[in-house]
């Protein structure tokens, strides 16, 4: 039912040192404000702080007392004041009203910035027009590799999507080309590397630069990654707009994993007390759902129920040394999977109720549809009535620009008729949304003659060079066609079923949307490393925008061993979704590969939205 790993499945690199050095240079930082301080935190960092040194190992070295970054003046009575924020403008606002507050009221205390992942210019340029500069010692806690499991890196940055995707703003670049300067140092060169999308090639660029300034670092090591895969989220916006159906995704979605944990609600618990859940695989329950199409949780978990109400009831004919050994060894394992176990089927009953009460499989009917492009015009009726009758404002817009994807941009009838009905149902305060959304290739209006029919498509093929100018000219406007249909068929994205597709034993990745479409992202990586190279997939690199955005950089391979070469690494700029992790375990297991993971942060459509959205909710 779970998934096993191949017996001959590579072993995954030891990802706690990742977090020994993180806690190692926050220490060593703290250090160098000696005796008893006050910590001021960023909300931002909190929960990622806490995964790396909690309360405890801080009050270890003399942090006082805790505090949040918020609007409102602090009330420390600490000598010493140590702030631990992300590099932004405004959290460079608060620390000089602080010092300025001190200065009017006559008090000098010592005050330290430790900036993560990194300090920007422009927070010390902030710093020195409120006249604080010369007040303030400013640091760096390089942590952008947070081990959210066995098998995931999350580099905790959700702002990296709307910063790079939305406003073109490239600041952040550097921090992922650290990070893997940092895996390399750690865990050896990266033999093969392959990558698609401005941002990715930006980043390895940078990379490498960074690689040959330090040569002979990594020089002689043997590589225990063998591959990494480097991708934009803007190269497959359509997998990350769909809903997820894999236990871990609809959890995500329905309860928003936050950090790698997530906070069950009373309707969960079944207790008046809310319970904040670690959702990794030294959860043994959870591991063995997580990937699972949902319709298989259920049956699972009550099999599971079963069989540990048979290992209770054994001790019922027990004498009292096994009684003793029982109790010493087996209980307390017992009463662990126990309480997970109802954590669970409380989690699934929930989820249950919200999407029985949201009609979760005409939703889901409707997703299809778009994906395959059949019946355009009831998935647009649909998609109105959701507007209409003021459902979620940001599952209507995840619908709108999945229709809008899917089908290479609305005809501007139906693009003006849905903007009207979504501004005069949600409030015209959205305007500005629809702005990002078609900056950002979301969301967008064909041009007029856009559609060109085969006849045209093969017409235009034979028109003279004089007015082929005038094609490219158009063409060039139309530069963040998403062309997914092309893609698709090229790419076999949705798959031809005969009969039913079996869930319980998934044939292919497809059945992380129930069979009925395979995530682009993960079938690209798949094609590239069949191949070891992007031949033979010109035409596809082409349709997505991509032409000179995608490489391969192959090294010999004399170092690498064959374990090595089976570990792969797939970097996602700009976020992943849990389908696309379980997708991608799920290929792993069928090609005898491992996968891990390293993203800017774990995404999904609600957040892409939001990220979007200019109407804060």
């Amino acid at each position: 039912m779970a998934f096993p790993h191949r017996p001959d499945a590579p072993e995954l690199p030891d990802f706690s040192m990742l977090k020994r050095l993180a806690r190692d240079q926050l220490i060593y930082l703290l250090e160098q404000l000696p005796g008893k301080k006050d910590l001021f935190i960023e909300a931002d960092l909190m929960s990622p702080l806490d995964r790396i040194a909690n309360v405890s190992i801080l009050k270890q070295h003399e942090v006082d007392k805790l505090y949040k970054v918020e609007n409102k003046p602090a009330v420390s009575s600490s000598e010493q004041l140590c702030f631990l924020v992300r590099p932004r403008i405004k959290n460079m606002r608060y620390v000089a009203s602080l010092v300025n507050a001190d200065k009017l009221a006559g008090r000098t205390r010592k005050y330290k910035v430790i900036f993560s992942p990194q300090k920007f210019h422009a927070c010390e340029m902030v710093l020195e027009e409120e006249g604080v500069y010369g007040d303030v010692s400013c640091d760096e806690w390089a942590f952008s590799l947070l081990p959210l499991d066995v098998d995931l890196l999350s580099m905790e940055l959700p702002e990296f999507f709307r910063d790079y995707f939305l406003e073109g703003d490239q600041r952040w670049i550097n921090t992922v080309a650290q990070a893997l300067h940092l895996l390399s140092t750690l865990y050896g060169p990266f033999p093969n590397c392959y990558g698609i999308g401005r941002c990715t090639k930006m980043s390895y660029e940078l990379w490498r630069k960074l690689e040959e300034e330090e040569d002979g670092e990594t020089k002689g090591r043997r590589p225990e990654i063998g591959h990494v895969f480097l991708l934009d989220r803007d190269v497959d916006f359509v997998t990350a707009l769909c809903s997820q159906v894999v236990y871990e995704g609809l959890v995500d979605d329905t309860f928003r994993v936050k950090c790698g944990s997530v906070d069950f609600g009373p309707e969960v618990t079944s207790s008046d007390r809310s319970l904040k859940v670690l959702l990794n695989a030294e959860d043994k329950v959870f591991n063995e759902i997580r990937n699972e199409h949902f319709s298989n949780v259920f049956g699972f978990l009550s099999q599971k129920a079963r069989n540990l109400q048979a290992q209770y009831d054994r001790r019922r004919g027990m004498d009292i040394k096994q009684m003793k050994n029982f109790v010493s060894q087996e209980l307390k394992g017992l009463k662990q999977e126990h309480r997970l176990l109802s954590v669970h089927i409380g989690a699934c009953e929930s989820i249950m109720k919200k999407k029985t009460k949201q009609d979760f499989q005409e939703l889901i009917k409707t997703e299809h549809a778009l994906l395959e492009g059949f019946n355009i015009r009831e998935s647009t009726s649909y998609i109105e009535e959701h507007i209409d009758r003021q459902g979620s404002p940001i599952e209507s817009l995840r619908l709108m620009c999945l229709l809008s994807i899917t089908e290479n941009g609305l005809i501007p009838k139906d693009y003006r008729s849905l903007k009207t009905q979504y501004l005069q149902s949600y409030g015209p305060e959205h305007l500005l949304t629809f702005s990002n959304l078609r900056r950002a290739g979301l969301l967008t209006e064909q041009a007029p003659g856009d559609t060109l029919t085969a006849v045209e498509s093969k017409v235009s093929k034979l028109v003279t060079d004089k007015a082929a100018g005038k094609i490219t000219d158009a063409f060039s406007s139309l530069a963040k066609r998403s062309n997914f249909r092309a893609i698709s068929k090229k790419l076999n994205l949705i798959p031809r079923v005969d009969g039913e597709y079996d869930l319980k034993v998934p044939r292919d990745m497809a059945y992380v949307f129930s069979g009925a479409y395979v995530p682009l992202s993960c079938r690209l990586i798949e094609q590239v490393l069949e191949r070891r190279s992007w031949q033979g997939l010109d035409e596809v690199v082409r349709l997505l925008n991509c032409n000179e955005l995608a490489f391969t950089d192959v090294t010999k391979e004399d170092k690498a061993s064959s374990e090595s070469l089976r570990l792969i690494m797939v970097v996602f700029l700009g976020g992943c979704t849990f389908s696309e992790i379980s997708a991608l375990r799920f290929l792993g297991r069928e090609k005898g590969y491992r996968f891990i993971f390293l993203t800017t942060a774990v995404t999904n459509s609600a957040r892409l939205m939001e990220a979007m959205s200019e109407v804060k909710a």
